[in-house]
C-alpha cells in the first residue's frame, strides 16, 4: 500500500448536477441544502444563491459559531433550519439550528458505544438529510433514524448492522442514505443486501438487493433517457438499480482490494457516469441508456481524487472542476483540474494546492481546503482565474467536513466549531 494504516482516517473525510440529476432530498424549498452535496447531490448551490461581489480582506464575514463535537459530518439546511450531527460523550447527538442566529431549536440524542477503527474520531460521518418534514442520519455504528424536523421527535430507528450484518468498515459507517419518493436507500454493505431500501414513513424494509461490502460514497438517483436509477458505489462496483424495486440494471467493476476505500459521490452528466478514487484506481467514465451502461474509458492518470467529489461547469455539462490528490500526501502536493468529460482531455491544471472540496454558486467556485483556506475562483474552462483567499478554519488532519451554503450563508466547521459566513446576500 502507498501509506501506513494510521493515515488512512483522511480517505473519509466526505462522508464522509446537472440536469439529468434528480432532486433527492425530497419537497426542498430555492435556496436550501438538504442534504451531502446540496440540492442535487451535485456540489452545486441553488440558481437563487448569489455571493457578494467581493468580501473582506480577512474573508467572509463570520455570522456566528457554536461549539460542536466529534464527526465528519456537515449541515443540512432546509428554510431557516440548519441540522447538525456530532458526537457529545456517549450520544450521537442531532440538533435543529436557526439558520440566523446558531441557536438550538431542539436537540435529539442516541447512545453510542463506537471507538473508532482506523481514525481517533468517534463522531458519525453521515451529512444530515431532509426530506420534507423528516430529518434522515446514519450513525457511525449503522443506526438509521428518522426525526420529525419540526421538533425532533423520532418516527423510527433500524438498526442496520444488527439488521444485515454488514463487515465493519475501516472508518465506521459513512455513506449518507438518499432519499427516492417514499424510499430511503441505503449503502448497507451485507450480504444479499448490500444496498436496502426502507419506507421514509415507517422504516420498514422495501427491498434488498446486490452483494458487496459498503463504500464511503453516497448514492444518488438520476435520469437516463425515460428512466430513472439508483447509481451505488459499493467497495468493488458501481452498481444501477431501478429505485421502487431495486431490480439490478447493470454493475461494474469499481475499486480494488485491499486497503483501499471508493469516497467521491458519482457525478451525473446526460447519459453518462463519471467516478474517481485514489489508491491507484483512478477515473471510470460510464455511458447508460436507462437499460444498461457500458465503458467509455478508464484512466488512473485523468483524475485520482480521495474522496472531493467534482462538481460542473455552468457553461457546458460535460466540463468539471475537481481536486486531484490525497490529503494525507502532505500540504501543497493537489492539484486543481479543469476536465472535459466527453473529449477526455484535461483543460487546465494548476499545482502546489491543499487537497479539499470544491462548490459551485452560479459563475464562481469555492474551494475549502483541509488547512482552512477558502479559495475563490471563475468557472472558467480556458485557465484558472483565482479572485480571492482567506483562512477560515483551523487547519484540522483528523478530517475534512463538508460545507453547505444555503441563504447567503456558507456553513463550514473544523474539530471544535461550526461557523455561519457572509459569503451573499442573506435571507
Amino acid at each position: 500500500m502507498l501509506f501506513p494504516i494510521r493515515r488512512w482516517y483522511s480517505v473519509v473525510l466526505s462522508v464522509i448536477a446537472t440536469s439529468t440529476l434528480l432532486n433527492s432530498g425530497a419537497d426542498s424549498f430555492a435556496g436550501d441544502w438538504p442534504q451531502i452535496l446540496g440540492p442535487q447531490r451535485s456540489g452545486v448551490a441553488a440558481s437563487d444563491e448569489t455571493l457578494l461581489k467581493e468580501w473582506k480582506a480577512g474573508g467572509p464575514e463570520v455570522l456566528w459559531e457554536t461549539p460542536v463535537g466529534p464527526g465528519f459530518a456537515g449541515a443540512a439546511v432546509a428554510g431557516n433550519r440548519a441540522i447538525m450531527f456530532d458526537r457529545e460523550a456517549t450520544r450521537e447527538r442531532v440538533r435543529c439550528l436557526d439558520a440566523a442566529s446558531g441557536n438550538v431549536l431542539w436537540e435529539n440524542g442516541t447512545k453510542t458505544s463506537y471507538q473508532g477503527g482506523v481514525s481517533e474520531d468517534k463522531g458519525p460521518r453521515c451529512v444530515p438529510l431532509i426530506s420534507g418534514n423528516f430529518v434522515i442520519t446514519l450513525g457511525v455504528e449503522g443506526l438509521l433514524r428518522c426525526l420529525k424536523l419540526e421538533d425532533g421527535t423520532e418516527v423510527w430507528k433500524r438498526d442496520t448492522t444488527a439488521d444485515f450484518r454488514p463487515l465493519e468498515g475501516y472508518f465506521g459507517v459513512g455513506s449518507t442514505p438518499v432519499v427516492y419518493k417514499n424510499l430511503v436507500i441505503v449503502n448497507v454493505g451485507g450480504k444479499d443486501a448490500s444496498i436496502v431500501a426502507f419506507d421514509l414513513s415507517t422504516g420498514e424494509t422495501v427491498w434488498k438487493a446486490f452483494t458487496d461490502n459498503a463504500s464511503y460514497s453516497s448514492p444518488i438517483v438520476a435520469r437516463f433517457g425515460e428512466k430513472d436509477l439508483a447509481v451505488v458505489v459499493t467497495r468493488l462496483h458501481v452498481v444501477g438499480l431501478e429505485p421502487t424495486t431495486g431490480k439490478q440494471v447493470f454493475s461494474i467493476s469499481f475499486g480494488a482490494r485491499g486497503p483501499t476505500v471508493n469516497g467521491a459521490t458519482p457525478v451525473v452528466t446526460k447519459n453518462r457516469i463519471f467516478l474517481s478514487s485514489s489508491y491507484n484506481i483512478g477515473s471510470l467514465l460510464l455511458e447508460c441508456d436507462g437499460e444498461t451502461a457500458k465503458e467509455t474509458w478508464r484512466d488512473e492518470e485523468f483524475l485520482a481524487t480521495q474522496y472531493a467529489t467534482p462538481v460542473s461547469s455552468s457553461t457546458n455539462d460535460s466540463v468539471f472542476f475537481a481536486v486531484d490528490g490525497r490529503q494525507d500526501a502532505g500540504r501543497g502536493t493537489c492539484s486543481l483540474k479543469c476536465l472535459d468529460l466527453a473529449s477526455h482531455k484535461v483543460l487546465w491544471e494548476e499545482s502546489a494546492f491543499d487537497y479539499g472540496t470544491l462548490l459551485r454558486v452560479n459563475k464562481d467556485v469555492l474551494f475549502l481546503t483541509c488547512t482552512g483556506e477558502l479559495i475563490r475562483f471563475e468557472d472558467n474552462a480556458g485557465s484558472f482565474k483565482e479572485r480571492s483567499r482567506s483562512t477560515v478554519l483551523q487547519p484540522t488532519d483528523r478530517g475534512y467536513r463538508l460545507p453547505a451554503i444555503s441563504g447567503g450563508r456558507l456553513f463550514i466547521r473544523d474539530d471544535e466549531t461550526l461557523k455561519a459566513l457572509a459569503i451573499g446576500p442573506t435571507k
